[in-house]
């Protein structure tokens, strides 16, 4: 158990990154596919449409990335706006800091003399694996990152509209399934046992649709870093069948209307309809995979699923 201690300062000082992280998210999803980091139905079907070689792909990339949770910090680089400004960050790594982190890895099962060429700084070494990395994201993971800033989006709605509606105490309340608030601690189930104070740094949000549970990156002086599974509501296998219902025109206005989530008082305020019939509609919402639904309380948070948002921008293949 992981255990973040906060100051009044700290909880001031909450923030979320503004979108997916390109390159946590490349090192994430070459994790093999017997781990936890595969679950979602998205990701077997964008395996499946990438071939059985992604992960082959990926060079000296994979290699980087071990089956359990610690990576190299310089994978993780949460001030990066996209792929290419987050290498630049991560060759910038101070060398002790890369030593360090690489000897954690476990030992390469061949031809690893480049991990130390990578710490020492050798040029070619950083080419090959900032080389491998551009050629995997482009061959593989480029498919899938629409969707991937999709559900960052929608995550970041949820997240939004829960701290507007509860305060910092529902946001770290709802955070993950893998987190427990007991104010001024957030409890994350990790494995070992650490105390880390913030020290009136606050805290750095950052969602992951590849991570299997949350890690943690430890920055003195600066924000610690906690990165936590996208909230991705779930999707029968047969949502195809369950479109029937939908059809009628206050229906689809309470899916148009949750372009911007809403809790169902909120919702039923918004259209000028009952309580009972926001509910009624949006429970067969989220039957089709439409609508994701997050209790919060006595209340109840509605927000639209990828799919819900393809269906609205006319995407009929979701």
């Amino acid at each position: 158990m992981m255990r973040l201690h906060f100051t009044a300062a700290d909880l001031r000082l909450i923030t979320f990154a503004p979108a997916p992280n390109a390159l946590l998210e490349s090192a994430l999803s070459v994790r093999p596919p017997s781990c936890a980091t595969w679950s979602r139905p998205e990701v077997t079907e964008w395996r499946r449409s990438v071939g059985d070689g992604s992960i082959d792909r990926a060079g000296v990339l994979a290699d980087m990335v071990p089956k359990q949770s610690f990576m190299p910090d310089l994978l993780l680089q949460p001030e990066a706006d996209d792929l290419a400004a987050a290498v630049e960050l991560a060759k910038s790594t101070p060398v002790e800091q890369v030593m360090a982190d690489l000897s954690l890895l476990p030992p390469p099962a061949a031809g690893g003399s480049w991990r130390r060429e990578l710490a020492e700084g050798d040029a070619v070494a950083w080419r090959t694996l900032t080389g491998d990395l551009y050629d995997y994201f482009s061959s593989s993971l480029a498919p899938l990152w629409p969707r991937i800033r999709d559900t960052a989006a929608a995550d970041r709605a949820l997240r939004a509209e829960t701290l507007l509606r509860g305060g910092t105490d529902a946001l770290l309340a709802t955070l993950s399934l893998h987190c427990r608030w007991e104010p001024p601690v957030l409890q994350v189930q990790v494995a070992g046992e650490y105390d880390v104070q913030l020290c009136g740094n606050g805290l750095l949000l950052v969602p992951s649709y590849f991570a299997a549970g949350p890690m943690m990156m430890y920055r003195p002086g600066r924000a610690t870093v906690l990165v936590y599974p996208m909230y991705a509501g779930g999707r029968p296998s047969a949502a195809a069948d369950a479109l029937g219902p939908l059809l009628g025109r206050t229906r689809a206005a309470v899916l148009a209307t949750l372009r911007h989530p809403a809790t169902t008082s909120a919702l039923a305020d918004r259209l000028a309809i009952s309580r009972a019939s926001a509910s009624e509609h949006t429970t067969v919402l989220r039957d089709a995979g439409l609508v994701s639904t997050t209790r919060m309380g006595s209340a109840v948070l509605h927000t639209l699923t990828p799919l819900g948002s393809a269906l609205l921008a006319g995407d009929s293949a979701g």
